[in-house]
């Protein structure tokens, strides 16, 4: 499919260029549910700030993240690993959530975008841009634009609006041409964004 999305992307000069310059991004094998907790941990931080909480929350887990061992987790080192008292329920919220029903990306796969991004926001602390994530990452889902994330939206101003801000159905238009292969453009936009970090 990477193959496809390249050859819809390259009809974009600005899209082409990225293309050429980077390898898309890509994440390490996480679970459904360590996906679902870092999107969690990721929300209104900066991507320096999220990957240092991150880091010290699967280290305080040894690096097995899994609904049990978070519903068994004391809030203080959570805290002191850079949580706020309102993340550590929403973790705890997913990991019930997990217990409860199936999230797992088999689970999921016959559904619809939409009856995810339903099923997803039940659970409290995960909104429209976190099931966005679970969408692209998990169930990987090749025509997902993440509007609500910082990173996509200042790229995107970057590379097409020489850094003047843009508004979202802007942005919506700069991405029909990527259709419908947004996700993978998306991937780019994030590698461009964050080599500039």
């Amino acid at each position: 499919m990477m193959e496809q999305a390249e050859r819809v992307l390259r009809r974009d000069p600005v899209m082409a260029e990225l293309v050429d310059r980077y390898d898309p991004y890509v994440e390490p094998d996480w679970t459904a549910f360590e996906r679902l907790c870092i999107s969690i941990i990721n929300q209104q931080l900066s991507t320096a700030s999220a990957a240092a909480v991150r880091e010290r929350v699967f280290e305080h887990f040894d690096g097995e993240l899994t609904p049990s061992r978070v519903l068994e987790a004391e809030e203080p080192p959570l805290r002191e690993a850079g949580l706020s008292t309102m993340k550590v329920e929403y973790l705890k919220n997913a990991a019930r959530a997990f217990r409860e029903n199936d999230y797992t990306r088999s689970g999921l796969e016959d559904h619809s975008a939409e009856e995810v991004r339903n099923r997803l926001t039940e659970i409290k602390g995960v909104g429209e841009w976190t099931a966005r994530m679970f969408l692209l990452f998990v169930l990987e889902r090749p025509d997902i634009l993440p509007l609500g994330d910082l990173a996509v939206r200042r790229g995107i101003e970057q590379l097409y609006g020489d850094g003047e801000e843009l508004s979202r159905d802007e942005m919506r238009e700069i991405a029909e041409r990527w259709r419908p292969y947004r996700s993978a453009a998306t991937r780019y936009i994030w590698a461009e964004y964050e080599s500039d970090d």
